[in-house]
């Protein structure tokens, strides 16, 4: 996955980047184009749907460290939705979400924050989905 990740870097509106990405084997999107997540993160406030925004980096060994596990529980709670974004290409909505330690999990309902995990905490995490999923 690092190679890819590479290769999208440089590339920053590129057409393929018109819709998220997600690998066949999960349930986390990924962004790459602030409009497109913009649009995304617009369409979701509606619903009161949880959703769980991962911020990260490429060069993260925590964030990477964490990557099994998010997917994991995007398995496990499918009735919430899992959004990874890299910092580096998105700097400005890391900013706007008040990011500023990686990995950054911000738990979003209806476009308000309503938690928190800062750090490689995976139990705390996985609380805290528990809790504000209903």
């Amino acid at each position: 996955m690092g190679t890819a990740l590479s290769s999208l870097l440089g590339s920053s509106g590129s057409p393929s980047e018109d819709s998220p990405s997600s690998s066949e084997s999960s349930r986390v999107s990924t962004f790459h184009s602030a409009p497109t997540w913009q649009l995304h993160f617009n369409s979701v406030k509606e619903t009161p749907k949880l959703m769980v925004i991962d911020f990260s980096a490429s060069w993260c060994g925590p964030c990477k460290f964490m990557e099994p596990f998010l997917k994991e529980m995007a398995a496990k709670f499918t009735e919430v939705e899992f959004v990874k974004l890299d910092v580096d290409e998105l700097p400005d909505v890391a900013q706007e979400f008040g990011v500023q330690a990686m990995p950054t999990f911000v738990l979003v309902k209806q476009g308000k924050e309503v938690d928190r995990v800062v750090g490689a905490q995976k139990n705390e995490l996985e609380k805290k989905v528990e809790k504000n999923k209903g």
